[in-house]
């Protein structure tokens, strides 16, 4: 029979705490000093850090807490001790919050990179469905003047890095934006259009969509806003139009986009310096009657005198660069969306 051992108890009628010893009499629990006998199936484990504490089934308040390390005959007639809360009794409060934190940091580590890696685990097709799906909420908005759009084709071709061709398409809408859709899509607005100077600065503008088309920017940036339900329609359309018109891409996106646009000029040949022009004018505080409509660009894209100066830097002296598009194709560009583009496009 196991010997006595120390303990202390509260009774759960009263606050007082009682020092007693506990014996064992059959299959029940005595206490010496109350003669109070409890089956042993009667208890409960509390769970206490430190020495072991029990409950009494059906009887709130009552305690049992043993005053020392029990011998392995009491542990085989106890029930077993369950620490509270479990992990967070046996490494401490400190260390858990410290885990903790490092935990969140490593969640949100994954909630950028990890967003990466399951947007260029999207196959293609499903890509493609979902862009074209998008592409077609923008109904009879398409700019569809056939001169306009082979001499917008050309230039896509002239500046694709050969990862497949790239669909480009000018949107009748007064902003002052691009956008890169899902599937290999670039938009590029009536505003844009009408807001450049030359056919080089849109040049530069769709080398970078074309960056962010490569490096499938515009899928880990939904995948992040909305969750893979977006891929099976969860998503509202209006929502995710909305996120693709305000969307930024992160530092690293963007400066990534602007290499894959100096890279794309350089093979083509187009000079980077009116790219950077555009990014000088659309940076600098305009006019308030003009302030919204050009900087809606710069709330997409924000540009830092690092990026524009990235483009100066580009620019090779004295070099005999070529034209974007020769005179014809940027006229039937900029008259791509009929009487009301060329009413928008600002003369040379």
């Amino acid at each position: 029979m196991p010997g006595s051992i120390p303990a202390w108890h509260y009774d759960g009628r009263t606050a007082a705490r009682r020092n007693v010893t506990l014996a064992q009499d059959g299959a029940d629990l005595l206490i010496l000093e109350t003669g109070e006998r409890i089956a042993f199936v009667a208890l409960k484990a509390m769970g206490h850090r430190g020495a072991p504490v029990f409950g009494r089934k059906g009887l709130e308040g009552w305690r049992i807490g043993l005053a020392e390390p029990v011998s392995a005959e009491w542990a085989a007639l106890l029930p077993p001790q369950e620490h509270h809360g479990g992990l967070l009794d046996r490494i401490g409060v400190a260390p858990a919050l410290l885990g903790g934190a490092a935990l969140a940091a490593l969640f949100v580590f994954g909630l950028t990179r990890g967003t990466e890696v399951v947007a260029r685990l999207v196959p293609e097709r499903w890509e493609l469905a979902f862009g074209d799906a998008m592409a077609g909420d923008l109904g009879g908005r398409v700019c569809t003047a056939p001169e306009g759009q082979r001499a917008l084709d050309r230039l896509a071709a002239r500046l694709s890095a050969g990862k497949g061709r790239a669909r480009v398409r000018v949107v009748d809408m007064g902003l002052v934006n691009a956008v890169t859709l899902p599937g290999r899509q670039v938009v590029l607005f009536r505003g844009l259009i009408g807001a450049a100077r030359s056919p080089d600065e849109i040049a530069g503008v769709l080398g970078h969509e074309l960056g962010h088309v490569d490096n499938r920017d515009v899928m880990t940036g939904l995948i992040r806003d909305f969750g893979i339900g977006l891929l099976i329609g969860g998503a509202d359309g209006g929502r995710i139009a909305q996120t693709l018109l305000s969307s930024r891409y992160g530092r690293g996106a963007e400066r990534a986009a602007d290499a894959h646009a100096l890279a794309a000029l350089d093979r083509a040949d187009v000079s980077p310096a009116d790219t950077a022009a555009l990014f000088d004018r659309l940076g600098k505080q305009e006019p308030a009657t003009r302030a919204a409509r050009l900087l809606t660009y710069v709330s997409s894209h924000p540009l830092s005198l690092e990026r524009r100066q990235a483009f100066v830097a580009a620019t090779r002296a004295r070099h005999p660069y070529r034209p974007a598009m020769s005179a014809a194709e940027w006229q039937a560009l900029r008259a791509i969306c009929g009487a009301a583009g060329t009413a928008a496009a600002k003369p040379r």
